[in-house]
């Protein structure tokens, strides 16, 4: 994304930030998608999480997928692959809170709909 993130645990919450919008934005459109499709609700649900996670923790979870693949017994593999990450020592908590965010948000999203629908309904 070519966004000037700050590093640690700072960083960590920015991306957990722009991933739980990224969520409720995702949530939003297949849900849309789902009610004129006549979808169930599940399927909007599954999609959404789907959708938020891979595009608000994608690239992150690109690195970690491609520093475990690296062999561990070239020197100059790990320092390619490490070069191309933003926060190398922040990784794994930039994913985890930006996995995180994004199913919470869709989570959130859903129970929203949900206590607005049974509102209309009583």
């Amino acid at each position: 994304m070519n966004l000037a993130l700050h590093s640690g645990l700072l960083g960590a919450l920015e991306g957990g930030a722009i991933a739980f919008l990224i969520g409720l934005l995702a949530y939003a459109i297949w849900h849309a998608v789902a009610r004129s499709a006549s979808w169930p609700e599940g399927q909007a649900f599954g999609w959404a999480c789907l959708t938020s996670v891979l595009v608000g923790a994608g690239i992150d979870l690109w690195h970690v997928f491609r520093l475990f693949s690296v062999n561990p017994a070239s020197a100059m593999r790990a320092q390619v692959a490490l070069a191309g990450i933003h926060d190398p020592d922040g990784l794994p908590a930039r994913v985890l809170v930006e996995v995180v965010s994004a199913l919470t948000a869709v989570l959130l999203g859903w129970m929203w709909t949900e206590h607005r629908k049974g509102r209309r309904e009583r």
